[in-house]
């Protein structure tokens, strides 16, 4: 058999690699040219190029529907933070309302100090403290916020904002009510402590174990003479409260009213307890919320009158809600300044308050001209 030379190997070698490079070749320009379907070979690996998106809580995510998910960059630039007013509530309002203002645009929000006192005693707040000296010398623009999300608000371009005012609307931060509810989550004490109580609870004359908490906050104090003389309005009166809980002894079965208030003696000498489902738990200490705050959080459903403190215990709560509703007279500069309908959540029951009392006032008092 003829046998190859090393030269006649070396060049048949030669040979089959050129041949090799020009066939391969020919076969890119193809895909280039006429392009390749990958697509079945990567359906169990797809790979994609990592991108920063987070997606508001509560938005949608089930196949096949449409969602607004905005996206953010990957980190936060800039300083935002808000003027701490008002009281506990209030306080409440302005964190929540920093915090889904800034996340929507893009900026990294800070509290002041004085805020932070206030909350973080009661929550797990998680926003970080801006140093006095910081606040000091950052070049601030100041923006006055009106108690409702308006579409400017989404389209903020300052790096240093500082926020005016006392928001206190679910439309600012309703889109991340988890994450709301995740920063205004209470301490395990204080929450260890308030269903300690709530569990030794028994209905009056049988003794029998609740099967709903109603949680009631009554607002009294300053509104009982801020309403008629600057806003013509009405604080809730027992005939309010008598039929909010009657709403509640309709719908659920043996209900417990846990009422609280910053008047206290008032409730005790106006509510009807004659069904023996009314307990007097609140100690009305407007200085030491904290207390009041989480048993109405921890109760299923809540009955509140006006007032942000109110608020905010019914949104945490969750379930049903009954609040005061139109109280004030159509012509009241309050609702300049107020929407009930971004106040109050759409499935939240309203009653309407009586304003006769506002009628019977001198006209000085009522703030007519």
């Amino acid at each position: 058999m003829w046998a190859l030379s090393r030269h006649h190997l070396c060049l048949t070698f030669l040979l089959v690699c050129v041949f090799s490079s020009v066939m391969f070749f020919h076969f890119t320009q193809d895909i280039f040219h006429n392009g390749l379907d990958l697509s079945a070979l990567l359906d169990r690996h797809r790979v994609t190029n990592s991108v920063a998106i987070t997606c508001l809580s509560g938005t949608p995510m089930t196949p096949n529907i449409s969602s607004t998910c905005p996206t953010y960059p990957a980190s936060l630039s800039g300083t935002w933070t808000i003027i701490p007013s008002g009281r506990f509530g209030n306080q409440m309002g302005q964190y929540a309302t920093l915090l889904a203002l800034a996340q929507l645009n893009g900026r990294q929000a800070f509290i002041l100090p004085s805020m932070h006192a206030v909350l973080a005693p009661v929550f797990r707040i998680t926003l970080p403290v801006l140093v006095p000296e910081v606040d000091k010398h950052t070049p601030w623009r100041n923006l006055h916020l009106h108690d409702w999300m308006s579409e400017e608000y989404a389209h903020l371009n300052d790096p240093f904002l500082k926020l005016i005012g006392y928001p206190c609307s679910w439309t600012f931060f309703h889109h991340l009510r988890e994450q709301i509810q995740s920063e205004f989550t209470l301490h395990d004490h204080l929450r260890e402590q308030t269903q300690g109580f709530l569990r030794q609870l028994r209905l009056a004359g049988t003794g029998a174990i609740p099967r709903t908490f109603v949680g009631v906050h009554v607002r009294r104090g300053d509104y009982l003479y801020v309403m008629p003389q600057h806003w013509k309005g009405v604080v809730g009166d027992h005939v309010y409260l008598q039929q909010a809980m009657d709403w509640f002894r309709a719908k659920h079965e043996a209900p417990i009213f846990v009422v609280t208030s910053n008047g206290m003696q008032w409730c005790r000498e106006n509510i009807n307890t004659s069904k023996g489902d009314v307990i007097f738990a609140g100690d009305g200490k407007e200085g030491s919320p904290a207390r009041d705050f989480a048993l109405l959080t921890q109760c299923n459903h809540t009955v509140m009158t006006i007032g942000t403190f109110g608020f905010w215990a019914a949104y945490l709560a969750g379930g049903d809600t009954v609040y005061l509703a139109n109280f004030t007279l159509p012509d009241s500069n309050f609702l300049k300044v107020f929407k009930p309908e971004a106040a109050f959540l759409p499935e939240w029951v309203g009653i309407n308050a009586d304003l006769s009392p506002l009628r019977k006032l001198p006209t000085k008092l009522s703030g007519k001209a």
